[in-house]
């Protein structure tokens, strides 16, 4: 699919056991305007009815004005972040985004939203990176409030000594680049916040863009892996922001990140 004459997009869903909340997130894909989606759906063989809901889904492509193509891969895996190498490795759109089970698409002209900006530069010199928004909703799907941290108005690799300021649902990467850095297995909870890090230095290496859509892109399930481990996610972005940063502006950013959390209380 990448490489076209038109501006393609890998939407990839990693899931397991989420037979209650996956529905909205295919919904959503579904409901997009653009047509140019490449929907890679990577299952870790669910035991609920996750895979009825995705057969309904399949079904109900077809009958679409424009149909996207949908990949499934159903086979074990080591958890979510193996599971996401695994779309990295066959994600074929020009770019990628992680849109997981309970996440959904803001609104249905996202993706045309985002292509439209996309398509102001050379093919050649296209953004690594695509960032916005993010509002977080409910097990349901309501909507919760805006997620505190804000996207920069400029992003930088060294925007995420402040923590991760974009939400990993909201982050488009080139697939081109996206595909030779996958997600480091060590971390088991904040892997995603290391990748952007490493994505974002191979952008800055390269001298490429990391455009600001200035939108909304993401509602984003509050209740996330990362959320319900929260204590255990903090020890591993400090580990992380050393390797990247040193530890002396770890130690810094966290006791900052202690000190705003009492501020707000």
């Amino acid at each position: 699919m990448a490489s076209g004459s038109r501006l393609s997009f890998t939407v990839a869903t990693v899931c397991y056991n989420a037979g209650a909340t996956i529905g909205r997130t295919l919904q959503s894909v579904a409901s997009q305007t653009y047509d140019a989606v490449e929907h890679l759906i990577v299952d870790g063989c669910s035991t609920d009815d996750t895979m009825v809901e995705i057969h309904h889904y399949v079904e109900r492509n077809t009958d679409l004005r424009h149909p996207h193509s949908i990949v499934l891969v159903r086979e074990p895996d080591s958890g979510i972040y193996d599971a996401m190498n695994k779309a990295l490795a066959q994600a074929r759109g020009d770019y990628i985004v992680f849109l997981n089970a309970g996440d959904k698409f803001h609104d249905a002209d996202v993706l045309t939203s985002v292509a439209a900006q996309l398509g102001a530069y050379d093919p050649s010199r296209r953004p690594a990176v695509v960032y916005g928004e993010t509002d977080l909703v409910d097990d349901e799907g309501r909507f919760v409030r805006h997620r505190r941290l804000a996207a920069p108005e400029r992003l930088t690799r060294s925007s995420f000594v402040g923590g991760m300021l974009v939400c990993h649902q909201s982050f488009y990467v080139r697939t081109d680049i996206a595909g030779r850095l996958p997600y480091d297995l060590r971390w088991r909870f904040s892997a995603d916040y290391d990748w952007c890090i490493r994505v974002m230095a191979v952008a800055e290496r390269r001298q490429l863009a990391m455009l600001n859509t200035r939108l909304i892109l993401t509602d984003y399930l509050a209740e996330g892996m990362t959320t319900r481990n929260h204590r255990r996610s903090l020890m591993e972005r400090l580990r992380i922001m050393a390797r990247h940063f040193g530890w002396w502006r770890a130690l810094a950013a966290h006791a900052w990140f202690v000190v705003r959390a009492v501020i707000k209380k």
